[in-house]
């Protein structure tokens, strides 16, 4: 049985995760770490800590769908008490990016923007798509609900990622992220990434490809965050006994 700690047990699919343990076979929830309290009950068998080492300690693996500087305070205390770690944390700066990197060639971590198997497939098909389509302008357009705190979305972010690789760009040169005004015409290689926010929206994604005559569009709705939190317990039981590295939800989901 894989013992599995939440990290950021709090949150939206935090809560998710903790429910859909108790029906998935082979792994358990077995610690939880908050920064006060829990604010909602869970089995008292299972260890609910404020500190980072006991919580480590207590489990064969973590999941994390924090906030970015808890996901950096994991990953320093995960570089002293190493442990597979699942991260779905979005917003990430430069500097806990390398940190994770870092992390990663002292344990194995998936990270991904998305844990779902229909966003890793999407990743795929625009890299293909932006290859292919030579001329066509690529448009991405991510809807979320209010109170989502990052913008664009990390699943906008990796979707851009993946068509600039598929054109041979770097996207921090080609990347837009808001027109207004007298801004002149389009550039052949700009990527836009486009934010919408609104209601109770969990995640709309829509990647453009726009020539003259005609166009296509490649879309994914996800409907319930329980998309999230199942592809994340699918991740952990993949990696929990992988070797130290980098990977993401296509190595998983072999894509």
């Amino acid at each position: 049985m894989v013992k599995v700690g939440v990290f950021g047990a709090n949150g939206r699919v935090g809560k998710l995760l903790i429910d859909d343990l108790r029906a998935t076979d082979g792994i358990s929830l077995s610690s939880v770490y908050v920064r006060s309290s829990l604010n909602f009950s869970i089995d008292p068998s299972i260890l609910v800590t404020t500190d980072l080492k006991s919580f480590l300690n207590g489990c064969d693996i973590v999941i994390d769908f924090s906030l970015p500087e808890a996901c950096e305070a994991l990953l320093e205390a995960s570089l002293k008490t190493p442990k597979p770690l699942v991260i779905g944390t979005t917003g990430l700066s430069a500097h806990q990016l390398n940190l994770l990197k870092q992390a990663s060639e002292y344990m194995p971590i998936l990270y991904a923007t998305n844990m779902s198997l229909g966003v890793a497939l999407l990743n795929k098909l625009v890299y293909q798509a932006a290859a292919a389509l030579e001329g066509f302008d690529i448009e991405i357009v991510e809807m979320h609900h209010k109170h989502k705190k990052d913008a664009p979305s990390g699943t906008a972010l990796t979707l851009a990622e993946s068509c600039a690789r598929g054109r041979g760009l770097d996207l921090d040169k080609v990347r837009v992220s808001g027109r207004d005004g007298n801004i002149g015409e389009r550039s052949r290689d700009e990527i836009a990434v486009m934010a919408l926010r609104g209601g109770d929206i969990v995640g709309r994604h829509t990647v453009g490809f726009y020539n003259e005559g005609e166009f296509i569009e490649l879309n994914h709705t996800a409907t319930s965050r329980n998309t999230f939190s199942k592809g994340a317990l699918r991740a952990a039981s993949w990696l929990v006994n992988k070797e130290s590295g980098l990977y993401s939800i296509s190595d998983c989901l072999e894509l």
